[in-house]
């Protein structure tokens, strides 16, 4: 039986390390997953491992991009320092809206908008969005992080506070908000993988403080294991949308979206 449980958890951080930074949603996969892997643990700690396995998915981003978010780097002249710091500063400053937001309304809005036709809806609107989106043509204006400013990174953070409707997707939101407001789709690809570092580290802790760290060795194994698979995982994704975006759009994943929202409908509709 345990090493059934171990297997749900390498299953659950494969998961978690994809729809974390692929623009597809999380959360709507994580209902389906829920309805066909359900770990033998009691709800508070399945609850607590979603959310604490996403330190293996910042762990990617900070051994990925370790050297451009090092503002101590030697390798660096003190211009690229004073960038590097720059950086820091716009991405504090686009964590503002979604954490005040979160910290105040997140429960209430978890209460009310958890639910599968929630899901849906937003990943079939947000797919249409991309498809949208994306068919402008039009040249972005920011295609580096030096030409992003400080309004510029506070709106995409607003864009981030949408990520608190379930199914919404936070990279979703945040990239789609970042090329509306002329970044180029590296710019607001990278952009909202930095945005996650904070965000992931504030809720992952959050959810430690409550629940406590007085797991048995079975559940430390657990969040071990999903935390070294989405780590592993993650890497993968994240190479593959910057490589996947070099030469197409953010159409496929729209498309997927769309997909993805009517089967979680059909889902719970026509089978369940």
């Amino acid at each position: 039986m345990e090493f059934l449980e171990m297997l749900k958890a390498a299953f659950l951080g494969i998961i978690q390390g994809i729809t974390e930074w692929l623009p597809i949603s999380s959360t709507g996969h994580m209902i389906l997953a829920n309805e066909f892997v359900k770990m033998n643990t009691s709800q508070e700690f399945f609850n607590m491992f979603l959310v604490v396995i996403q330190f293996g998915s910042i762990l990617a981003v900070l051994c990925l991009y370790f050297h451009k978010l090092n503002p101590f780097s030697p390798k660096k002249t003190a211009v690229q320092k004073r960038d590097t710091l720059s950086l820091w500063g716009k991405v504090l400053v686009a964590v503002i809206p979604a954490a005040v937001i979160g910290l105040l309304f997140e429960e209430q809005i978890d209460a009310l908008l958890m639910n599968s036709v929630t899901v849906a809806i937003a990943l079939i609107v947000y797919g249409i969005a991309f498809i949208i989106l994306e068919s402008r043509k039009k040249k972005p204006a920011i295609t580096g992080f030096t030409d992003m400013s400080y309004k510029t990174a506070l709106l995409i953070g607003v864009f981030q506070v949408l990520a608190l409707v379930p199914g919404t997707s936070r990279s979703g939101s945040t990239i789609l908000g970042a090329i509306l407001l002329g970044c180029s789709r590296s710019v607001a690809a990278e952009f909202s993988f930095f945005l996650a570092i904070p965000v992931m580290f504030g809720a992952s802790g959050l959810k430690i403080l409550k629940h406590g760290l007085a797991f048995s060795g079975t559940e430390w194994l657990l969040l071990l294991i999903g935390m070294v698979v989405a780590f592993v995982v993650s890497i993968f994704a994240i190479k593959f949308l910057m490589n996947f975006i070099k030469k197409h759009d953010f159409k496929p994943f729209g498309y997927y979206r769309i997909v993805l929202g009517i089967i979680v409908l059909a889902y719970f509709f026509l089978i369940k």
